[in-house]
């Protein structure tokens, strides 16, 4: 009766950590598939409602592009929960070090991190942005770590680094779509 004991603290007290601080780690995580509204700026298929419903039925962003795209397609999301494409900016906590991203995408995208305005009311628009490449990934979904430290000006290395504690919106911008090019997001986690 002893032995069994043992038996069953050594194999199920290591599972019982290892699950309870992986569900512990997940509630933390803010999915934004899941939880925030995205918006679409044209060539493609879906429109802004049709990407939404899909997405709150099939949990994934999807976006392809229509025949003979003319122009960028940019894919954007809130921080800030939003039912507009402007909003608050989020004040990111310091513990937030990485943007995790599972994605699959038949072109590179640019990952552009919106900042807020100075007023706090909103998102700075137009220029250039603190930004980072997402390889294409035509063949299965992959996921990527990214480093908010890595978000900079233009992607230059010097480039102004992007404040987390000003975070305004995340755009998936294809600068350069090609016929029926696809992007899809399963998550977007940080």
């Amino acid at each position: 009766m002893k032995i069994f004991s043992i038996l069953r603290y050594c194999l199920f007290l290591p599972l019982i950590i290892l699950f309870g601080f992986s569900a512990t780690y997940q509630k933390n995580e803010i999915n934004l598939v899941k939880t925030n509204k995205w918006f679409i700026a044209e060539p493609s298929v879906e429109n802004e409602d049709t990407l939404n419903k899909l997405r709150l039925k099939n949990g994934i962003v999807t976006v392809t592009t229509n025949d003979n795209p003319k122009g960028e397609i940019e894919l954007n999301v809130m921080i800030t929960p939003s039912e507009t494409n402007d909003g608050i900016p989020a004040n990111l906590s310091d513990d937030s070090k990485y943007l995790k991203i599972t994605y699959q995408s038949t072109q590179v995208i640019k990952l552009q991190a919106r900042e807020g305005n100075q007023e706090g009311t909103g998102c700075v628009h137009g220029g250039s942005h603190p930004r980072v490449s997402i390889p294409a990934s035509p063949k299965c979904f992959s996921t990527l770590k990214i480093p908010w430290s890595d978000f900079r000006q233009d992607e230059l290395t010097d480039g102004k680094l992007l404040n987390t504690h000003n975070l305004c919106k995340l755009n998936f911008v294809n600068y350069n779509p090609t016929t029926v090019s696809v992007l899809k997001i399963k998550s977007v986690n940080f």
